[in-house]
């Protein structure tokens, strides 16, 4: 299952905006009003959103271009990237990419729910 964010200008500087997504804590102010709980963590952060279980990410890769998310659960076998490129000096360009392997009825029941969540994360992005 691929789902993908629209793209949109952040006004921050690609150097500013690798920095912040290197840090775990920094990723509380990305996510959406229905956050519950969030807990940093030295290689990531698990967070809880009004009606759904939690999730575990490990922050995988923060390069010039990219940031990967991977789940830390074993039994969920997603990664959440987000692509960047220079816009102007102090503007990025960045998009969010989710891609995950669930069976059939799994990929029915969180479609629309990781749909509005990368939407969530989009538009939080922007406001930066």
């Amino acid at each position: 299952m691929n789902l993908e964010g629209r793209k949109i200008l952040v006004n921050k500087s690609r150097a500013d905006l690798v920095e912040m997504l290197k840090n775990p804590e920094d990723y509380r102010h990305l996510m959406p009003d229905s956050l519950q709980n969030f807990e940093a963590r030295e290689d990531g952060f698990k967070f809880g959103l009004k009606g759904m279980p939690e999730i575990a990410l490990k922050i995988e890769n923060v390069s010039e271009n990219q940031v990967v998310l991977k789940s830390a659960s074993s039994s969920l076998d997603f990664s959440l990237t987000g692509n960047m490129e220079k816009a102007e000096d102090n503007k990025t360009e960045v998009q969010l990419l989710f891609e995950g392997k669930f069976n059939p009825f799994i990929k029915m029941m969180v479609e629309k729910p990781l749909q509005n969540f990368i939407n969530a994360l989009t538009d939080n992005l922007e406001k930066l």
